[in-house]
């Protein structure tokens, strides 16, 4: 009688193994796919819609206003954006002239949310050509205001502009940066959190004259 002989169980232990091993990586091939296709982080979105500078007061070649910035904030994640020590900062002649932090929030995913920053911005002196320019404003026969004796050009209102009815405008104006950070993280898949940051930065020309915004290019 001839028994029958059994594979050696090293053999079927080591195939095991092979299979279990393609099935991981083929596992995590798929996960990596789906993870930078679909969940991959992205920055949000900042864009600036007005900026307005309510209350505004020109003396002793120098100025203190009230500024007003109103944006909207694009979340393109799968996952909520959270953010934290976030900032706006306004700089004059590459000085910093006013600074504001941000409460912290938490915008949904895909999801858009409008938020608006006021705070006033005390007296800081005019740079020599603004100077200048607003000294020797000389008046017009007949008119009610003042025209600066060295012009400068119009700002009109073009792509990424805002400027309301001031298109037809000229006399002496300054010019003051807005940088704006949200900064905070997203959780993905509710596992992993990675850090991403929102910025903006406009460049915004005033009218020395009455403190109108005659335009933004961000």
């Amino acid at each position: 009688m001839v028994k029958s002989q059994r594979p050696p169980s090293g053999r079927t232990n080591l195939a095991s193994c092979i299979v279990a091993t393609i099935f991981l990586i083929f596992l995590v091939i798929i996960v990596l796919i789906v993870y930078f296709t679909v969940f991959k982080p992205k920055d949000p979105k900042i864009y600036v819609t007005s900026i307005q500078l309510p209350s505004f007061s020109v003396g002793n070649n120098s100025v203190s206003f009230t500024f007003s910035q109103y944006v909207t904030v694009k979340n393109p994640n799968r996952a909520a954006f959270s953010h934290y020590d976030s900032t706006i900062q306004l700089l004059y002649s590459g000085s910093q002239v006013g600074f504001m932090f941000i409460p912290a929030g938490k915008i949904e995913s895909g999801q858009t949310q409008y938020m608006a920053a006021t705070f006033a911005v005390q007296s800081f002196p005019l740079a020599q050509t603004n100077q200048a320019a607003a000294a020797n404003t000389i008046p017009i026969p007949g008119a009610t205001t003042t025209v600066a004796a060295t012009m400068t050009e119009p700002v009109g209102v073009t792509a990424g502009f805002g400027g309301g009815n001031n298109v037809n405008r000229v006399g002496p104006t300054m010019e003051i940066d807005s940088r704006m950070e949200l900064a905070g993280r997203i959780r993905v898949l509710n596992v992993f959190a990675h850090h991403v940051d929102a910025k903006s930065e406009c460049r915004v020309t005033v009218a020395v004259n009455d403190g109108s915004v005659l335009g933004f290019h961000c």
